[in-house]
């Protein structure tokens, strides 16, 4: 009798998931779509304010909480609440800012001044060795800040580009979703068996290969990350290992009064074996450090609210 029950309870489970898969990509469709009619940095200030206020009411914010209290072991309970709160309205500014992309990034490099974004001296110079050395490149970002942007600021200023990115689960959200990238953020590849090669190619063609390189990979190389064991995903790595080119980091910060900064890396060397191969796990534990050092400046904008250590 119980084995019957619980079958039964695994046949209705399965039978409702497509459609509460279908409500869900439809609320999302709907928001999405109503925001863009919105003033964007309102709109950013709304959602930031409603994920602050009913975030932490989410089994995420455990996550979150015991994340951040692994990591930071000398920062008080209040301390840790704090940072959260600024991590959940980062969230919700980011889902905001996602249905404007085609209308945050402002930058006019004539009147610098005008825009809501500023770039260091140091990132322009870098960024224009990237667009006029004739060389393809990795980047890497993290979930830090708003790590939709980078894209839309490659393509905006020149630079050709080959993004990877995950598929959402619910296919009405992912069509409204590439529509939105699709606007200015250079070719995208989905993640799945066939990005290596399409990656692989793309920087045999010259492009700029960029991917976020900090969350759980199943299947991943050992890294430490703020001192505990987890795993990375090795494709920029091994991708490096097939076609040599630099690595930089790229993020963009968020500052006060809805403005950001854009900061490339310096150039990141790959570790290397005695026979002069890369090594993959050092190179994505040189990678990770970076993003570590990144998410100290800023931990109130980074996503703690994922399993990173499992």
């Amino acid at each position: 009798m119980r084995l019957q029950l619980l079958r039964a309870k695994l046949r209705a489970k399965k039978a409702i998931k497509p459609v509460i898969g279908s409500l869900v990509g439809g609320l999302a469709i709907g928001m999405l779509r109503l925001t863009r009619h919105f003033d964007p940095i309102k709109t950013a200030n709304f959602f930031g304010g409603l994920t602050r206020r009913f975030g932490p009411l989410l089994p995420e914010q455990r996550i979150g909480r015991a994340n951040l209290a692994a990591a930071f072991p000398d920062k008080s309970p209040a301390e840790i609440e704090t940072i959260l709160a600024g991590v959940w309205e980062n969230l919700g500014r980011v889902a905001a800012e996602f249905a404007h992309l085609d209308h945050v990034w402002d930058y006019d490099p004539d009147h610098p001044e005008r825009g809501r974004v500023e770039i260091t001296p140091r990132t322009l110079e870098l960024f224009e060795q990237l667009r006029l050395d004739g060389k393809p490149a990795l980047i890497f970002a993290s979930h830090l800040g708003n790590w939709e942007l980078p894209a839309v600021a490659a393509v905006a200023h020149g630079l050709d580009t080959a993004v990877l990115f995950r598929r959402p689960n619910i296919a009405s959200v992912d069509r409204i979703i590439q529509e939105l990238r699709a606007v200015k953020m250079g070719t995208l590849v989905a993640a799945g068996s066939s990005a290596p090669f399409k990656l692989a190619q793309a920087l045999q063609d010259g492009k700029h290969v960029a991917m976020l390189v900090d969350q759980h990979f199943s299947n991943g190389v050992d890294v430490t990350f703020f001192g505990r064991k987890a795993k990375a995903n090795p494709m920029l790595a091994r991708l490096l290992r097939q076609i040599e080119c630099p690595i930089h980091g790229v993020r963009l910060v968020r500052l006060p009064d809805n403005r950001f900064r854009a900061e490339l890396s310096e150039e990141i060397p790959p570790a290397r074996d005695a026979n002069g191969r890369i090594d993959i796990q050092g190179t994505m534990q040189a990678v990770t450090s970076v993003i570590e050092g990144w998410v100290r400046e800023h931990p109130e904008q980074w996503l703690w609210l994922h399993r990173r250590w499992r």
